[in-house]
Formats: C-alpha cells, sequence, structure tokens
C-alpha cells in the first residue's frame, strides 16, 4: 500500500489541501517511523495552510499531532523501538499522512490505558492547557478566570481541569448550544458574544473588579476587549489568532489601563526539552486516567476529506476536538 499525505502547494483557503502518493523516508540518525493510527486536527493548522505561519518549503504536509506505532528506528535511538505505541504533537508540520518519519525523542510512549485516538485528539491540547493554566500563568484556587472559546477543543479540556483546580470559570461561546456544552464541562458562566457584551457581563459578574487572568485564543476580535476585562495588575495569555491576529499594540496601554501584564506564549516553547515533553503529557495522562478531564471527539474525517474538516474548523462548526483518520 503506498503512502499519502495532505500537502499545501500555495497558501490560501481548504481548496489548496491536496491529498497524494508520497514517498516516505527511511528513519536516519534520531529518528523513528512511525504509521499514524489517528491524526489530530488543530487550529493552528490552518495558520500553516493559510500562510499566517509560514512552512520552512512547499510543497509541505500539513498537522502537529497523531497517535500510532513505530515501524522502524534510525541508528542511535533508544528512547522508542519498533513496536511502542506513541504519539507526539509538535513540528515541523507533517502529521497529516499514513506514515512519517520525525525525531524520535520528540515521541511520547502512550501508556496502556490511554488509545491512540485519545492521544491523537488530546495530546496537543491538553498540553497546551496544561502550560496555561499552571505555567504561564498558575492558576490557584478561589481564582475567577476568563476563557475564549470555551467550548472548543482546548476550551472545554481547560473548564474541566480549572474546575479540579478550584477556578471559578467564565468561558466565551458562540452559541446556546456551545453554552451547554461548556457548562456541562464546568464553565459557571458560558457568555454567548455573539449577543452579550463579554466585557460588561465579566465586569458584573466580578462586581466590576475585573479578573486576574484572560486566556484568549481568538486574537483580532477580542484583543483589546479581553485587556478591559483584567482587574489592575491582570494578566492577559494570548495563545491564538482565530479571527486574526491582534493589531499593533502601543505598550502603554498596558500601564494606563491598569499595569498589566501580557504573554504571548507557545506550546512548543514549554515543551522544549524532552523532559518537559514528558512531564506535561504525563500530567496530562493522570487528568485523563483519573477521569478529571474527558475529551470530546466531535468529529472525524477520512484523512484525504482533509478539505471538508478545514471549513467546518474555521465556520466554527466543530465542537471539541477533531481527528483525521488514515487508511
Amino acid at each position: 500500500m503506498s503512502d499519502h499525505a495532505v500537502r499545501i502547494h500555495a497558501t490560501g483557503g481548504p481548496e489548496v489541501l491536496r491529498y497524494e502518493a508520497v514517498e516516505v523516508a527511511p528513519p536516519g540518525l534520531g529518528e523513528a517511523l512511525v504509521r499514524h493510527k489517528a491524526v489530530g486536527v488543530n487550529f493552528i493548522d490552518t495558520y500553516h495552510r493559510s500562510g499566517l505561519y509560514k512552512l520552512p518549503a512547499l510543497p509541505h504536509a500539513l498537522g502537529l499531532e497523531a497517535a500510532g506505532v513505530v515501524e522502524a528506528v534510525g541508528p542511535d535511538v533508544t528512547v522508542v523501538k519498533p513496536g511502542d505505541r506513541v504519539a507526539y504533537a509538535g513540528g515541523p508540520p507533517g502529521a497529516y499522512a499514513t506514515r512519517r518519519t520525525i525525531a524520535a525523542d520528540k515521541l511520547v510512549p502512550l501508556p496502556d490505558d490511554i488509545d491512540a485516538h485519545t492521544a491523537a485528539a488530546g495530546l496537543l491540547q491538553g498540553m497546551t492547557v496544561e502550560y496555561l493554566i499552571r505555567r504561564a500563568f498558575r492558576v490557584e484556587p478561589g481564582m475567577t478566570v476568563l476563557f475564549h472559546a470555551a467550548a472548543g477543543g482546548v476550551g472545554l479540556i481547560a473548564c474541566q481541569w480549572l474546575k479540579h483546580l478550584g477556578a471559578r470559570v467564565i468561558g466565551t461561546v458562540s452559541s446556546d448550544a456551545k453554552a451547554e456544552r461548556a457548562h456541562a464541562a464546568g464553565c459557571d458562566h458560558a457568555i454567548v458574544y455573539t449577543r452579550e457584551d463579554f466585557v460588561a457581563r465579566v465586569r458584573a459578574l466580578t462586581d466590576g473588579e475585573g479578573v486576574p487572568v484572560v486566556y484568549d485564543s481568538v486574537g483580532r476580535t477580542t484583543f483589546a476587549g479581553s485587556l478591559d476585562c483584567l482587574r489592575r495588575r491582570g494578566t492577559l495569555v494570548g495563545f491564538g489568532n482565530a479571527s486574526g491576529a491582534p493589531p499593533p499594540f502601543d505598550a502603554l496601554e498596558l500601564a494606563r489601563k491598569g499595569s498589566l501584564y501580557l504573554t504571548r506564549p507557545t506550546l512548543f516553547d514549554y515543551i522544549a526539552t524532552r523532559d518537559e515533553l514528558l512531564q506535561s503529557a504525563e500530567a496530562l495522562w493522570a487528568v485523563l486516567r483519573t477521569g478529571v478531564v474527558r475529551l470530546t471527539v466531535g468529529q472525524t474525517w477520512p484523512l484525504h476529506e482533509a478539505v471538508a474538516c478545514h471549513r467546518a474548523l474555521e465556520a466554527r462548526e466543530t465542537v471539541g476536538s477533531s481527528l483525521l483518520q488514515p487508511g
């Protein structure tokens, strides 16, 4: 059976995605060959496809996350062996494929009680939540936090994990149906931003004080409002650009609005070493294993239907995590 991948030859909309036959190189020094069982889909994939985040060269496959089985390893590889069940969530892009050669030290061994679909659906998003709420800004019991896109894949994990930490969670969503899903995941107050002023609602819910932290993956359309939701010396953690990148920003605004903090982290700086990677993944496995976090795989497409997948993702029609199924 020949190998296939979803690649782009030019940046643009979902229509630039091509499902095509490819040659997969055997593993070289420090590499492993992985046959994918499930491929995770994340909003960052649309940034690579559109050109917002530049790829090294074109044509190039997309995708940062998958789970599968190691088929072969290159010289000097000791962290995994053929037959191991593994997952990964990191660059370079190339997960939209039936098989892939990747640096072995990027692979996370899967515990026996974590299946490939769960890993592919949750590793990148789950480790994102882990670093956001435990390291980028450490949430403590009793804190009130605002989390945008609370019914998305990252948002649903965050609501559950934040409740476990003892936080009061305010979320924004685009519809009543998504508000119900966010509530079910532990969101205390779901603001339907399409008809409500989320800044006014946050201020009302906090007796005018604002929140100590806002987690914002939406970007352009929420950035200014997110700053206005913060209390004095609060922190805006901007970790995505679903509506586009925020406009240029005058840093003096942070002083004018109450000595605020602004950080723009990425997961990959929080799992840069193998120890950081394994510790973040283990924290995720722990909350999955105990039932603190339950993953929602809202939709699955065959790998060759990646165009439809991206269209649904950008139209905000997806719920929870999305998967592509190779073969």
